[in-house]
């Protein structure tokens, strides 16, 4: 049995795609059952779990062979970072009581470092943690997600103008589709434990791009001027707190892009195998794009 946490997300639902096709048995793990639907039809066993509950994550793990672990970020919670080091906690604490043949985590670039990188030291934690519990690991560490541009493509939309966190605007940073994340985590799994301890694999698109790659690609998908501009340090926590993030959120994500643009943010080159996504910015844009121009009608 293979175990997806995060399964309704668009990494984990890919990878069960993936191993249902390859006629694999798959348990979705899902907080909501309205998210399992379409799971379901695939052919997935259905759990529904709190991952901040050591019970609640037994369950779900039981007699699992291999197990791909997600840890969310709780993006409407007050304080995610507590929520988060809570769910690392009690996935290690089931993982060490009842280990799989192999754990699988998606991670993130960076995540070697023992600094402050905002969002990336609580994978930085979520690795040591796993590294302590499973005996046979795999860190597929991701390059930053294509879909996380979905927050302010609404605000490119509708001034002509794609406010970046990255600085400068010309420095080419690696990004991903998490569908490709997916995708390539379904590969891991089917290719079983590593032959040692742990085994860590990057994975980012073919290309590198910029903030005016990306307000480029827009343009091409929205038939409008879009140009990009350097959101100003001093003007990040309005902006993402208009964006829906809390406070505690928003400083995470400050301290994230502060990591990035002073150049600690990159792949672990000397240590990781590396995959590369083959899904394009514009194949990710355009369906966000056409949801933001209906919603806007």
């Amino acid at each position: 049995m293979f175990v997806i946490f995060g399964a309704a997300g668009n990494a984990g639902r890919l990878t069960a795609t993936r191993l249902r096709e390859a006629g694999l048995p798959v348990r979705a793990v899902v907080r909501r059952a309205d998210q399992g639907a379409a799971l379901a039809a695939l052919g997935c066993e259905i759990a529904l779990a709190d991952l901040t509950d050591l019970t609640s994550f037994a369950k779900a793990i039981k007699g699992a062979h291999a197990v791909q672990m997600l840890c969310p970020v709780p993006s409407g919670h007050a304080d995610p970072e507590q929520v988060m080091r809570i769910t690392i906690d009690v996935a290690a604490q089931a993982l060490r009581a009842n280990p799989p043949s192999h754990v699988l985590a998606i991670s993130d670039y960076g995540a070697e470092l023992d600094m402050n990188t905002g969002i990336t030291r609580l994978f930085h934690y979520l690795e040591q943690q796993l590294k302590s519990s499973a005996p046979r690991l795999t860190l597929l560490r991701s390059a930053e997600h294509i879909q996380n541009w979905s927050r302010v493509i609404p605000v490119a939309l509708s001034t002509g103008v794609l406010p970046s966190l990255h600085h400068p605007l010309s420095k080419r940073f690696p990004m991903v589709a998490a569908q490709d994340v997916g995708a390539e985590a379904a590969t891991l799994l089917r290719e079983g434990p590593p032959a040692g301890a742990t085994r860590i694999v990057s994975i980012e698109a073919m290309q590198r791009v910029s903030p005016l790659d990306i307000a480029r690609v827009l343009q091409l998908e929205t038939g409008r001027e879009i140009v990009a501009r350097e959101l100003p340090r001093e003007q990040w926590l309005a902006a993402l707190t208009r964006a829906g993030l809390g406070e505690n959120h928003a400083n995470l994500i400050m301290d994230l892009y502060d990591a990035h643009n002073a150049g600690h943010i990159d792949i672990e080159t000397h240590a990781t195998e590396r995959r590369f996504g083959t899904t394009s910015l514009a194949e990710v844009f355009a369906p966000i794009v056409n949801t933001v121009a209906s919603l806007a009608q």
